[in-house]
């Protein structure tokens, strides 16, 4: 019992959900310029973190024949969870999501839908078209912070100007996923960028989205969006984004890249850090 419980937590990626539900808060933080109210701040957790949890589950149910090249140690290949268990999984987590946004308001819900119908896709058929998929899961990882402005009912531009910092940033990470999983994406036909184009071209794109992410995160200080604390946080995740990046232009192997991608976690975590900074 106690190795399934683990196994779900391992499924559903519970870091990923946390820093989804995080970047509600920190939308809805924004918005309000640096106060909360318990209902949204509430739901709006819920709704992004069961989400993304839901996401993930089914991502590896519909992944299973890649990952017992690539990720044989995840939940499903391994054995720690049978394929019908994770798909129920992502049925109660999609559940939770879903009721919670729709508790909230008709925009959040709307948010919610969208962000559920292009997961979808992308597990079914986004996927495999390369840089398009990359970009669908991007905009949902940058959704939350427009999410959390809709969620309070006061959308505005510094929102925008984070929401675009994380697509940009995490279509990187994307791309270099792809350099980590080029084996079993070749295999099963997924035309990645670094099936495509090779581990080197591949990872010269990635950092050009990383640049273009650590240009834009001092436009809201510039234009005197946010508070100065800001700043030396997010320089210090801009410094990680530019180090790994290099890292990997000169060593763009798969194993490499699996270390790179997860490091680069860590460093959009310190960006939601700043992110939380300025808002106050």
């Amino acid at each position: 019992m106690i190795k399934k419980i683990v196994g779900l937590i391992k499924l559903i990626r519970p870091i990923n959900c946390l820093m989804m539900g995080l970047a509600v808060i920190i939308g809805e933080l924004i918005a309000l310029k640096g106060t909360l109210s318990l209902k949204p701040f509430t739901l709006g957790f819920l709704t992004a973190f069961f989400l993304t949890a839901g996401t993930m589950a089914f991502n590896d149910y519909y992944d299973l024949e890649v990952d017992l090249i690539n990720e044989p140690k995840r939940p499903i290949p391994s054995g720690l969870i049978k394929p019908n268990e994770a798909l129920i999984c992502t049925f109660i987590c999609v559940l939770i999501g879903i009721l919670s946004s729709a508790l909230l308001n008709l925009s959040s819900f709307i948010i919610a839908l969208i962000s559920l119908v292009l997961m979808v896709y992308y597990n079914t058929k986004g996927k495999k078209t390369g840089l398009l998929g990359n970009f669908i899961v991007s905009i949902c990882v940058a959704l939350p912070f427009i999410y959390g402005g809709y969620a309070v009912n006061n959308m505005n531009f510094t929102l925008w100007i984070f929401a675009l910092m994380a697509f940009l940033a995490n279509t990187g990470r994307e791309i270099i996923k792809g350099i980590a999983d080029v084996k079993g994406d070749k295999i099963k036909g997924i035309k990645t960028l670094a099936a495509t184009l090779g581990s080197y071209k591949t990872s010269i794109i990635a950092t050009l989205f990383f640049l273009s992410a650590v240009a834009l995160s001092f436009l809201p200080a510039i234009l005197n969006l946010i508070s100065l604390i800001y700043i030396p946080i997010v320089a210090f995740s801009d410094i990680g984004f530019i180090y790994l990046s290099l890292s990997l232009m000169k060593n763009h192997s798969s194993e490499k890249a699996k270390t790179i991608k997860n490091k680069i976690l860590l460093f959009m975590f310190i960006g939601l850090i700043a992110f939380i900074a300025g808002s106050l």
